[in-house]
């Protein structure tokens, strides 16, 4: 908890990540202190290789060998056990790729519906939400089409959709608009900020893009593995 009163959704300590290549210890990070609260946007600056990616695998849940303390939604996530640390990544995170991962047998809709049911969501319920998200995203007339007869960018927006489908507390988005030219780039970041800030989710963004992380509430810089 800050001196607000209010508990931030995430909650990073002395976090620390190294990797051993031959004899030769890399420091990827090397003591990240950050903490995110409700509602905020954060960017993630830093060039690419400063570790941007190794910091959102941490606050995801996605990988161990980490030291250091991160806590999620006010519980301490780093030395739970792996189904409760998947139930916490499955209640309060959402995930947004610089490439959208999605499943290609499968529609728009049905994309953004998955998650929802592997939640344990009514099937009649998963697709009005996929359907409402997928139309705030300019996507009302696409959903039916599979990602082969999509855009870059309707791929990327329908991956989005499929991050905010369960209302995560937290979305966590690695250079989510790095895959796209500059003008579409630009939209999809628009449309993916206002659909954040409307559904009341915290985001952290990962970005080497200045121009981009100037639209978010608060930048912080990773640098030789600490945030600036």
């Amino acid at each position: 908890m800050n001196n607000s009163g209010v508990t931030p959704i995430a909650s990073l300590k002395g976090l620390k990540r190294s990797f051993t290549q031959g004899e030769q210890t890399i420091e990827v990070l090397r003591g990240v202190d950050l903490d995110i609260m409700p509602g905020e946007i954060v960017a993630l600056l830093g060039p690419s290789g400063s570790g941007k990616s190794t910091m959102l695998q941490a606050v995801g849940l996605l990988e161990g060998g980490f030291e250091g303390s991160i806590a999620i939604a006010g519980t301490e996530a780093s030395k739970l056990p792996a189904d409760k640390r998947t139930a916490l990544r499955r209640d309060h995170l959402g995930f947004v790729y610089q490439f959208h991962h999605l499943l290609p047998d499968f529609d728009a809709r049905e994309n953004v519906v998955m998650p929802q049911m592997i939640s344990g969501q009514e099937r009649v319920a998963a697709e009005a939400r996929a359907d409402s998200l997928l139309s705030s995203l300019g996507l009302e007339h696409r959903l039916t089409h599979r990602p082969s007869q999509l855009s870059g960018g309707e791929q990327q927006r329908v991956a989005v959709a499929r991050a905010l489908a369960n209302q995560p507390t937290l979305v966590l988005a690695d250079e989510p608009t790095g895959n796209l030219d500059e003008t579409t780039s630009d939209r999809v970041l628009g449309q993916f900020l206002e659909l954040v800030r409307g559904e009341g989710s915290a985001a952290l963004v990962a970005t080497h893009n200045e121009r981009l992380a100037a639209r978010m509430d608060r930048v912080v810089r990773l640098h030789d593995g600490v945030l600036e």
